[in-house]
């Protein structure tokens, strides 16, 4: 009831009801609220167009099998596309959601209205055989060229199990390599003009700049950088396929892997999209002790950005310093969880455990020794004149072109663009916190690390709030679906015991329907999109990272600069190729 009064009040509904016609859409109710409206595969194009200047960012577009849901809502066919489109402005957001037909599986491609459309319809595409007619290069993403099937359809195997044992021979090795052969004439490149002969170069997938298994096909002119073509997948793991087959509650720990300096911020967007399912409301001092668990983690991340964005521009002193900090933030985090990079603390409805005695002086001693240490490194690496020859003006872009191209985060804030997820669109207790949002202002190389630097600050800030401010009561909500239930309660009656037995052990069933979750995670918006059909397994889930489209951005804001300057560029733009292949 509360979803369809909304739905009748907002105006961006009634404004697409006033334009297509109410029986254009089918709306469909969602426990977060978000309005959810089906279209019609032949009018798509259109209503996408109308909404892009209310809604200038793409956040995602991914697919859906719908063919074993038992609880299908109205409108719903053999497969779905679904565009989750924001608003900043008005921190609003919209679901659109188009039917297709296994006979017919094709929707036309979006790409004209967002340019970052484009990797998201190859990834629908590799993952479950939907074509977008009119996408310029309509290929496989994640999976490698010669893959059979689309491994995220439900007809496809979910364990190495269920299929043929892996054999490589000499012949099968021979065609794997050709099959990754980068042919310019693919991507609309020539191989010369009548003046120039390119050079084509392959820059990874296991180069010391690019922070993981990626390759960029690069098409040079010399030095400089005519186009490039990122090349990613090669970390992709299936993680959203293991989120289908793995418990609501066994599926925390995959999480941490996903940005895997995010820690447990991963958890977050996760746990928190579960609770928006379940109608679980959690505690304030399980809120406040996520807040600054998350912030400690926003802290750990960007001093590994901090370091090694330094070292890929040709410093070396200031990475080590920032480790042995990072190292001193992992004691910490260690002594509270149990585990340093990937903790995995975070529980449905709260966290695993209270925090321990003493926590509040390992804190403390942290927070008030590390502003000297950021000035210290303010001197040594963002005031020294070769880092800000190498990165001011190199790879700029405006807050139009990034929104279009689906950025967020610092990476966003760097153009100047004020919002913050946290401020303007609290969750989690973020309300209850008083915090700066640092801005750039020429969206550079520079800027992007700038802003970086500052939310640490901010990040310790929030910290000493939540030391200073930290609620008494229970670590862990009481509601049945929590899991697991607090452990002492399965000491004094049985009743919790088998409550805990089947919890873990089954995990909970959690009720039909399904929630986004966005927060502002280390690298930008992260959300969690979860689709349950009443089982004690997610029927679909959806992790939308920050890092995907930062990488799909690169050729825009690399083309007629050098070779270094795309080092410098890459090393800006703080991504985890885990965050990017999932």
């Amino acid at each position: 009831m509360q979803q369809a009064q909304a739905m009748s009040t907002n105006p961006t509904v009634d404004d697409l009801f006033s334009r297509f016609g109410a029986p254009a859409f089918v709306p469909q109710p969602t426990p977060d609220l978000t309005p959810t409206l089906w279209v019609d595969a032949n009018q798509i194009l259109d209503v996408l167009a109308h909404l892009k200047p209310r809604f200038p960012m793409l956040l995602d577009l991914f697919g859906m099998d719908e063919r074993l849901r038992e609880h299908k809502p109205a409108g719903a066919a053999d497969f779905t596309v679904i565009y989750h489109l924001l608003n900043i402005a008005d921190r609003e957001e919209i679901r659109l959601k188009v039917a297709v037909s296994s006979d017919d599986p094709c929707v036309p491609s979006a790409v004209r209205i967002w340019p970052n459309a484009n990797w998201y319809e190859r990834e629908a595409w590799d993952m479950y055989g939907i074509t977008f007619s009119g996408h310029p290069n309509l290929r496989r993403i994640l999976l490698p060229p010669t893959w059979e099937g689309h491994a995220l359809r439900k007809d496809h195997p979910a364990r190495a199990t269920e299929m043929e044992p892996f054999s490589l021979d000499a012949q099968k090795q021979d065609a794997e390599q050709e099959a990754l052969r980068f042919k310019p004439e693919e991507w609309g490149m020539a191989r010369a003009t009548a003046d120039t002969e390119f050079m084509f170069l392959n820059l990874g997938p296991n180069h010391p700049s690019v922070h993981g298994v990626f390759r960029i096909a690069l098409q040079l002119d010399g030095e400089v950088v005519v186009d490039a073509v990122p090349d990613i997948g090669y970390h992709h793991r299936g993680a959203e396929k293991m989120a289908e087959r793995q418990t609501w509650h066994s599926f925390i720990p995959y999480t941490d892997r996903i940005d895997y300096l995010g820690g447990v911020m991963n958890n977050l967007a996760y746990v928190m999209a579960v609770e928006t399912l379940a109608d679980i409301k959690v505690p304030d001092r399980a809120k406040v002790i996520r807040i600054m668990l998350a912030e400690f983690f926003r802290i750990s991340s960007h001093l590994v950005f901090y370091g090694t964005f330094a070292q890929d521009v040709g410093q070396m002193s200031p990475v080590f310093y920032m480790f042995a900090d990072r190292e001193r933030l992992f004691g910490i985090i260690e002594a509270i969880t149990g585990g340093r990079m990937h903790p995995a603390w975070f529980r449905i409805g709260g966290v695993a455990q209270d925090l321990p005695r003493g926590w509040d002086r390992l804190v403390r001693e942290f927070i008030d020794s590390m502003p000297a240490r950021l000035d210290h490194y303010q001197v040594m690496a963002m005031d020294n004149s070769i880092l800000k020859q190498r990165t001011v003006d190199i790879g700029s872009y405006s807050t139009k072109e990034a929104l279009e191209w689906g950025i967020t985060g610092p990476s966003l804030r760097a153009t100047g663009m004020d919002f913050d997820l946290r401020r303007d669109r609290p969750y989690g207790g973020y309300d209850q916190f008083e915090f700066e949002v640092p801005l750039g202002h020429k969206g550079d190389s520079y800027d992007r690390a700038v802003v970086r630097v500052e939310e640490i600050r901010q990040s310790l800030r929030i910290i000493r709030q939540c030391l200073d401010n930290m609620p008494e009561g229970p670590y862990k909500s009481e509601h049945r679906l929590t899991t697991p239930p607090p452990k002492e309660g399965t000491l004094q009656n049985i009743e919790t015991l088998i409550h805990h037995f089947l919890n873990v052990s089954w995990g909970p069933v959690i009720p039909v329907g399904e929630a986004s979750f966005p927060i502002e995670a280390t690298k930008g918006i992260n959300n969690y999109h979860l689709v349950s059909d009443g089982g004690t397994t997610s029927y679909r889930t959806r992790i939308r990272t920050p890092s995907f489209p930062a990488l799909q951005q690169i050729p825009l804001i690399s083309r007629g600069l050098m070779i270094p300057d795309l080092i410098a560029i890459i090393a800006s733009i703080d991504f985890v190729m885990a965050d990017v292949d999932r």
